[in-house]
């Protein structure tokens, strides 16, 4: 695996409403994603720790061992933003091939995670940005919000980020933060237009550097992980929003009633 990089084309905060519009996606670096999100950049960093404490991913269909997570579930609306009850990530085999058409009763996010102001700011930042872009004029849309906390290992030598290949994921928006990556070569973003010819290809390297995809238009992937050292692994975020309700609303429901409660205010799961 050849080890070269790409630069990112970065664009300023002030830039990604057109850029989203115009070619369907959006790239921030570090300093400028805490800049768009209204945050100091060492708030975003303070949550890197949480990576360390993710739990397997037990529903991987290529038998790999190299990637833990957890997931939650939001509605935000007019930048407020409510937790609701833990549920099962379902998407449609249109959209993910590989896992497509099953219920992943992932491990929850910490509530200690979801309970951070910052992480209130990013929701509200990307549910704002979703009415700017996807919204009728003056429309404040109710957003339906997946987040996934990913960490990518070399353990057994490669990591897969999307062993699904290049995809789209079925929503409105897809927010990717590379959080931090230690140890590996590869890990390379490449977005494509879904309708078109033209396409991207970079590496994201400071922890908090932003992806932002018009999911409709663009398809995404990012290249295997191969470790230079002990332990290599790159970490993630990714945030999807959807209209409407939550992808496969009528096939998965909430979990039951044991499951821990927010420490967010409380929305019911639609």
């Amino acid at each position: 695996m050849s080890s070269i990089t790409f630069s990112a084309p970065f664009t300023s905060p002030s830039e990604v409403v057109g850029q989203l519009r115009q070619r369907g996606y959006a790239v921030l670096a570090a300093v400028d994603t805490a800049r768009w999100l209204g945050c100091d950049l060492a708030d975003l960093m303070a949550q890197n720790g949480d990576w360390a404490r993710l739990a397997p991913d037990d529903f991987m269909r290529d038998a790999g061992r190299y990637r833990r997570r957890r997931h939650a579930c939001f509605v935000v609306q007019r930048g407020q933003v409510q937790q609701v009850p833990h549920r099962a990530h379902w998407q449609p085999v249109e959209y993910n091939a590989l896992h497509g058409g099953m219920e992943r009763w992932f491990a929850p996010m910490e509530q200690s995670a979801v309970a951070r102001p910052v992480w209130q700011q990013l929701l509200a930042a990307l549910a704002g940005l979703c009415d700017a872009v996807f919204a009728d004029a003056g429309a404040a849309e109710r957003w339906f919000v997946e987040a996934h906390q990913f960490r990518i290992d070399t353990t057994d030598g490669i990591g897969r980020p999307t062993p699904e290949g290049a995809h789209r994921d079925g929503v409105d928006l897809v927010a990717v933060f590379l959080v931090g990556r230690a140890g590996i070569k590869g890990g390379e973003t490449r977005v494509f237009e879904a309708a078109g010819t033209s396409g991207q290809r970079f590496t994201l390297t400071e922890p908090w550097s932003l992806l932002l995809l018009d999911d409709a238009r663009m398809i995404h992937e990012s290249t295997p992980i191969q470790p230079l050292a002990e332990g290599g692994h790159r970490d993630t975020l990714v945030v999807t929003c959807r209209r409407g309700n939550f992808q496969g609303a009528d096939v998965v429901g909430a979990a039951p009633a044991s499951q821990p409660g927010s420490a967010i205010r409380q929305a019911p799961a639609d």
